[in-house]
């Protein structure tokens, strides 16, 4: 499909076949100026229904920059709703993502949550600032089993205000498999009440990942207020359908791809 656009000074004709976009910008006598290409995402992308939920992640400490850039191709292809990277490659991902409708979304304090609050407030300002939308803090899960709420809910409400300042959202990480259930329902209270915008249920690098038992309790407890993010073990079609009706609005998931061509090969 090709479509004209004209002015007086300079007109633009844009191409489209399967998933790539041409748009190329011609003078007034023809001579091209400007010539810009971006992927806009396969036709199999376009017809799942899990791919915009899905934050695709490699959060690694041995990733590499090449696997970080395959990451956003692999995004930008299938049509995942964001990235999920540590702080250092939100910059790479931003200019490789340039043009597509895929966030990036950064993880911060992680995955012990066991930094100052200080230093997740500053970590999430320098990763907004290099191009994240979305950051995943974790929380100090060693306050909470100490009951003192107040240091938590600081944490929280430091960096939900330092995001919200700079329009980006906060997904709380409580970190459920080392939590008693009550602690559970406690960190997603505190989460609510300092305004961010999801609670998460793991790093992935801990005990355990996500639970359908823990997705739905936190849903049951922050209602339609909240999103709620399950994230680690999350592998295959059928985990992330059971996380879906269990009250997830977003998975977070390196398996990304076979989860979306598991739906499409139903």
């Amino acid at each position: 499909m090709t479509e004209f656009e004209k002015s007086s000074q300079t007109y633009e004709r844009v191409s489209t076949y399967n998933d790539q976009e041409i748009t190329t910008v011609f003078d007034k006598n023809g001579n091209i100026i400007r010539v810009q290409a971006k992927v806009i995402g396969s036709p199999a992308a376009r017809e799942s229904k899990l791919a915009g939920i899905i934050d695709h992640t490699l959060l690694k400490a041995d990733a590499t920059a090449a696997q970080i850039d395959l990451l956003c191709r692999e995004a930008i292809t299938y049509g995942f709703g964001a990235v999920c990277v540590n702080s250092y490659w939100v910059k790479r991902c931003k200019k490789a993502l340039l043009g597509s409708q895929v966030k990036v979304a950064s993880v911060v304090g992680f995955p012990l949550g066991a930094m100052a609050t200080k230093a997740k407030k500053e970590e999430a300002e320098k990763a907004i600032k290099d191009g994240a939308v979305e950051i995943d803090m974790v929380i100090n899960v060693g306050e909470l089993k100490s009951g003192n709420l107040v240091a938590v809910a600081k944490d929280i409400r430091e960096v939900v205000l330092e995001a919200h300042k700079r329009q980006a959202i906060v997904k709380v990480i409580i970190e459920t498999c080392l939590l008693t259930d009550e602690e559970k329902v406690t960190a997603c209270l505190i989460a609510m009440e300092a305004e961010a915008d999801f609670v998460k249920t793991s790093t992935g690098f801990s005990t355990g990942g996500a639970t359908m038992e823990d997705v739905a309790l936190m849903r049951s407890v922050v209602g339609d207020k909240l999103g709620v993010k399950a994230s680690g073990g999350i592998r295959t079609y059928a985990d992330a359908i059971h996380a879906v009706e269990a009250g997830a609005t977003r998975i977070g998931a390196s398996a990304g791809i076979t989860i979306v061509e598991e739906e499409l090969a139903q």
